[in-house]
């Protein structure tokens, strides 16, 4: 037996917005969501608290130019369907989360020669 209790429902009108009005509202809505989405992807690379204690502790510091080539070439593995990459830039070694557009590790001329990078599906030589 169905004890549940049915009250008809009336149809209520949405509060504060004319009807004349809410197409505009829906655009002006639509358009501050574009604008948050395509800033939200502008986003630079981030760098792991990991990349910066080695950055730091290596001197190491990349100018305007090479992080825009940087962002360059995350973006040449996201093309190819990358997600972990190892960038070589000179003499310094970025591993990348292409995907989360994070610099995870970094390694300077002297210690690319003895490490090994694992983990890591592609590579992008600048």
């Amino acid at each position: 037996m169905d004890n549940r209790i049915y009250f008809p429902q009336h149809p209520v009108k949405p509060a504060g917005v004319p009807l004349s009005n809410r197409s505009q509202v829906k655009n002006d809505k639509t358009g501050q969501f574009q604008k948050i989405l395509n800033d939200q992807l502008k986003i630079g690379l981030k760098f792991s608290q990991h990349a910066r204690q080695r950055l730091q502790s290596r001197n190491i510091k990349l100018s305007d130019e090479e992080l825009r080539q940087l962002e360059n070439a995350v973006e040449k593995a996201r093309e190819k369907g990358a997600r972990e990459s190892l960038i070589l830039m000179g003499d310094l070694a970025l591993v990348v989360s292409v995907k989360n557009r994070t610099v995870i590790t970094a390694v300077d001329g002297d210690s690319i020669k003895e490490n090994v990078f694992t983990n890591i599906d592609s590579a992008v030589i600048m």
